[in-house]
């Protein structure tokens, strides 16, 4: 799907389906938006570019090369956003191409940076002076979106935390499973974090001429900083619960196992006795004994209650 922004008296605005043709929307359009373009409109960008978009598969790329280059169609710049998808974040690469007229982006699949960032269009609260800016305006709300996902999963964090070290009913084994959802949310904030750093030094690298955009670059990087230093303080944190998580499971084993050592440790001499009076031998002594058997049975309970008293006035128990 193509859809279509031009800049009006310094704000971003949607130009409506219904308005234009396609060939009078692109002419217009400050800023084309590809999500999952179909070939048909792969060909219209092809057109307009006068060169091949990329696949999918080549968005993907890790290389610096590959995601950071220019070229006759302008200066690309392939980004990595953040996505949820059931209950899960992944991330995905959007292709940034930057023209001296005009800004298109490429992804596959709908994200809440770009469908947050039509809403704020629609209410006119969002500024931007030509393509460029426009571009950073991008990066800069993506930053600002990642923060607030970091400042979610603090709120989690402390949920898992009371769960870990106050809840006295709690299930320790859904805490583990939470804190590895929270530690790859974590690990895959901060990934696009260190991506936006590349996009930033790549396009301060190219952009000489544009003052006041080098400065708004500046201080997203310097934010960057900040947010990564607060994912490293949230993987710490993680690595901490995980490890309690850990000992006290650990310790609630070390308890059962206790528990079963002293119930062998206690009846380990009854039943020597009784492995004693079991022995089908013609000629014992206690075999014609009155009381043997009541005898047999109250050895049996004073050497099972000898240990526990013992275990007992240790503190063992």
């Amino acid at each position: 799907m193509l859809r279509f922004f031009r800049i009006v008296d310094g704000l971003i605005r949607e130009i409506g389906n219904q308005e234009e043709d396609t060939d009078a929307r692109l002419r217009q359009a400050d800023w084309i938006d590809a999500c999952e373009p179909d070939e048909e409109e792969r060909q219209i960008l092809q057109r307009l570019l006068k060169t091949d978009i990329p696949e999918f598969d080549d968005v993907e790329e890790i290389e610096a090369s590959a995601r950071y280059f220019v070229d006759q169609a302008g200066v690309h710049v392939h980004s990595m956003f953040l996505n949820l998808a059931e209950g899960r974040h992944n991330t995905v690469s959007v292709a940034f191409i930057l023209q001296k007229s005009r800004l298109i982006t490429i992804r596959e699949t709908e994200l809440a940076d770009f469908r947050l960032l039509r809403m704020r269009a629609r209410r006119g609260q969002v500024e931007a002076g030509d393509p460029c800016e426009m571009m950073v305006t991008i990066l800069e709300q993506k930053v600002e979106n990642q923060a607030d996902g970091l400042e979610d999963l603090h709120r989690q964090l402390e949920d898992v935390s009371y769960l870990v070290l106050e809840d006295e009913e709690a299930e320790l084994d859904e805490a583990i499973n939470r804190l590895a959802r929270l530690e790859d949310s974590n690990g895959k904030t901060r990934l696009c974090l260190m991506d936006t750093q590349r996009n930033i030094s790549f396009l301060l690298r190219h952009l000489r001429n544009e003052g006041e955009v080098r400065e708004t670059l500046r201080e997203i990087n310097r934010d960057i900083e900040t947010l990564m230093s607060h994912t490293t303080f949230l993987f710490d944190k993680i690595n901490f619960l995980m490890d309690s998580t850990q000992g006290f499971i650990n310790i609630e084993q070390n308890q059962i196992i206790k528990i079963f050592s002293i119930a062998a440790v206690v009846f380990l001499p009854p039943t020597l006795v009784a492995s004693i009076y079991g022995m089908n031998f013609k000629y014992m002594p206690e075999l014609e004994w009155l009381l043997g058997y009541p005898g047999a049975l109250g050895l049996m309970v004073a050497a099972g209650i000898a240990p526990y008293w013992y275990f007992k006035r240790k503190g063992w128990l």
